[in-house]
């Protein structure tokens, strides 16, 4: 079966598992993640992070954003501006949320366009290696490719739940490896540093 039917088989199979997850179970779940990442997530006053906001059964990283928020990052979430491209804008308290695409909500062109420095990534299914299976748009890969390409490099951790693990994901020429998954059981480092470390 080639890469590209794999994919889409784990891709099915992880999210129906993911959507078995109740949604006060969710609710804890995003809690205990939130609490790994605060305790692995090192940042400096002012680091531009960015989250997303949840739809369907996605992990609710907005407790997450909101403690990072809270000792200095600066905020922003994608926001899809056609069929290739998603832009990160700065997600500020109180700020009004305009509707996108796909279901998705964020913050209108009001918003500051910022480049992130770590980047909490929403998946489909992952590997203990970091390889990550994303939704089929590619709005990701190509983002991250852009930020390389203007000579940023952002720290990709992967946002999921512990029943989106798969033994291995097929790897591909454009796929970009992660520098760590958080789940509700803990943070896994796969960088060479211990923790995350920007600035």
């Amino acid at each position: 079966m080639a890469g590209q039917s794999i994919k889409a088989l784990l891709r099915a199979e992880r999210l129906a598992a993911r959507d078995t997850i109740s949604a006060a179970e969710r609710v804890e779940k995003s809690l205990s993640l939130a609490s790994h990442g605060m305790a692995a997530i090192d940042l400096n006053d002012g680091t531009i992070v960015s989250g997303f906001l949840p739809i369907r059964s996605e992990v609710d990283v907005r407790p997450l954003m909101d403690l990072l928020r809270e000792r200095g990052a600066r905020i922003c979430v994608p926001v899809v501006l056609d069929k290739e491209t998603i832009v990160f804008r700065e997600l500020t308290p109180g700020a009004e949320l305009v509707a996108g695409v796909f279901g998705t909500v964020g913050p209108g062109l009001e918003a500051a366009e910022l480049d992130p420095e770590i980047m909490l990534v929403p998946l489909a299914a992952f590997d203990r290696r970091g390889h990550r299976i994303g939704y089929g748009g590619g709005y990701y890969d190509r983002a991250i490719y852009r930020l390389q390409q203007k000579g940023c490099n952002p720290r990709l951790i992967g946002i999921a739940f512990d029943c989106q693990e798969v033994a291995s994901v097929p790897e591909e020429p454009h796929d970009i490896r992660l520098h760590g998954i958080l789940t509700e059981s803990g943070f896994r480092d796969l960088s060479d540093e211990a923790i995350v470390k920007i600035g």
